[in-house]
């Protein structure tokens, strides 16, 4: 179940049905993301779609030479927008697809606008009311292209579930399995959730305008697994393996590299050059992204002592050690060098795990948050994230009872500086899905929206974790796809989580939302599609 192929088919059918001709691709914000996600320029423009405009700029031309295909969220917005847009056509002709149901008073409302029958198509497919509106839509359109009818199974502790698992039957009409996880507090160490922890990843963009001598060509880049093949390869490897490849990468460009002094003395020579020019220049600059995103996260790492937090996250969560816990928390709070948003996300996993340890000492680790300087909307977060997701909410235990989970130490030593990689945790989600895989996830746990259940193993599996979803999670389901024959996963959230994006959500959830203190260290974006 390839979604991002599913989306480009559907793209790609919207274009076909305009017939031959020139084109504009007429989106919203989040629409432009979407064919941003799927599609190149380059690919695209093979399509004869030759101008990319958004609904609501006020500065387009009037282009009666080309077609309009519109592909749009179905908002309000979007809608009044549209409804403007047909009163005075600037194209010849429009083609309408709504990501999502549209409603027949809109259908309406666009038809009595269009005076000038310039419309030849109009498609449409079918907590906080806007959040359930849209994760509604999100769920039913992904359904719809993956042309699946699923069973539906919700969080029996999580009302949200529960809503949204009624509301997308109504919807849909069909069903979806549904799960809900919380803790989302230890640091990932694989390339693709390092990336977005630290630098922050939206909509495969990265932000890299704050490293410090960055070039001007770089200072912003493009990670897609679609169109970039050393990191659809890398993406789910630990940060040591990734400081091996980058080191084998730069080699083989090295061989590759056209020497300086090469001759260009007859026109076999030239158009052996000409013809290797573009691969080259791929590959240029493919090696100058990964080495400055890979260097840039090294600095941080090193700069905020993450190694060290990390063990002892990882300990936190896979250990039951009382006493050396409480010992290695305060130590790394008393460490000037570790950030202000990693404290915090250390003080969170101890709340969390020794939530009712008759030895806690979570009053005194408070303190130290005080003595650092910690604003007290930060300090708040602890209490928030308790809340959210401490064991009188969650019903279970996120963290194993047993110690039979140790912490390894691993050395690389293909990248200097970087010796201890932790990925021993494992998601709520990893055991969540291997019960279900295996028939044995509980009904009163897990129970099924409506009377129907299902007797046989689940061959396509649809997961959405209202919330929010993390890298962590989707390496999980990555290595459940591969190592699952007959069973295929696909992962979807609210947004794709690093530690502060997920920090603001329970703050927001929990009424404690407000104020404008940042956390130093904190990364640069959230994922939220």
């Amino acid at each position: 179940m390839n979604l991002t192929l599913a989306v480009k088919q559907y793209i790609s059918k919207m274009i076909e049905n305009s017939g031959p001709g020139m084109k504009v691709l007429l989106m919203d914000k989040e629409t432009t993301s979407i064919v941003s996600v799927v599609y190149t320029q380059s690919e695209i423009l093979q399509k004869e779609v030759y101008l990319f405009e958004r609904i609501d700029s006020q500065n387009r031309d009037s282009m009666k030479h080309l077609k309009a295909i519109c592909f749009l969220r179905p908002t309000k917005e979007n809608v009044e927008h549209l409804i403007q847009e047909l009163r005075k056509p600037k194209y010849s002709v429009y083609f309408i697809y709504f990501s999502n149901v549209i409603s027949k008073s809109e259908i309406k409302a666009l038809a009595e606008a269009d005076e000038q029958e310039v419309v030849a198509e109009v498609q449409g497919r079918s907590w906080e009311p806007t959040m359930l509106s849209r994760c509604t839509q999100g769920l039913t359109s992904v359904l719809l292209a993956l042309k699946k009818c699923p069973m539906i199974r919700y969080q029996l502790s999580s009302d949200m579930s529960k809503r949204l698992a009624e509301t997308v039957k109504v919807s849909m009409t069909t069903t979806l399995p549904l799960t809900h996880i919380l803790c989302r507090c230890v640091l990932q160490w694989t390339y693709q959730a390092m990336v977005h922890e630290l630098l922050g990843l939206n909509n495969n963009r990265i932000d890299l305008s704050r490293v410090p001598g960055i070039n001007k060509d770089l200072r912003e880049v493009v990670l897609s697994a679609e169109h970039d093949e050393f990191y659809a390869n890398n993406l789910y490897m630990n940060f040591g393996e990734i400081g091996t490849n980058i080191k084998n990468l730069m080699e083989d460009f090295q061989k590759k590299k056209p020497k300086g002094q090469q001759k260009l003395e007859s026109i076999s020579d030239m158009k052996a050059f000409v013809d290797n020019y573009p691969q080259f220049k791929k590959m240029s600059g493919t090696v100058s992204k990964h080495v400055t995103v890979v260097g840039e996260l090294s600095r941080l790492v090193a700069e905020r002592q993450l190694m060290e937090v990390s063990e002892v996250e990882q300990e936190l969560a896979c250990q039951n050690d009382h006493s050396n816990a409480q010992q290695n928390v305060r130590r790394l709070l008393q460490n000037p060098r570790v950030a202000e948003l990693d404290a915090i996300r250390l003080v969170m996993l101890y709340a969390l795990r020794y939530e009712r340890h008759s030895s806690s000492i979570l009053p005194s680790l408070m303190d130290e948050l005080s003595r650092r300087g910690v604003s007290e909307r930060y300090r708040r977060m602890v209490q928030s994230v308790v809340e959210y997701g401490g064991k009188r909410i969650r019903g279970s235990d996120l963290i194993s009872p047993t110690d039979a989970v140790a912490i390894t130490k691993q050395f690389f030593k293909g990248f200097k500086g970087v010796e201890n990689v932790y990925t021993q945790h494992q998601p709520l989600l990893h055991d969540t899905l291997d019960q279900l895989i295996k028939g044995r996830l509980k009904d009163s746990q897990f129970p099924y929206l409506g009377p129907s259940s299902l007797r046989d193993r689940p061959q396509d599996i649809v997961v959405f974790l209202i919330g929010g979803a993390t890298y962590e999670e989707a390496l999980t389901v990555y290595n459940l796809n591969r190592t699952t024959p007959g069973v295929r996963i696909v992962l979807g959230g609210s947004s794709i989580h690093n530690t502060k994006s997920f920090l603001e959500e329970v703050m927001s959830a929990t009424g404690h939302s407000g104020g404008s203190d940042r956390a130093q260290g904190s990364s640069r974006h959230s994922n939220r599609r």
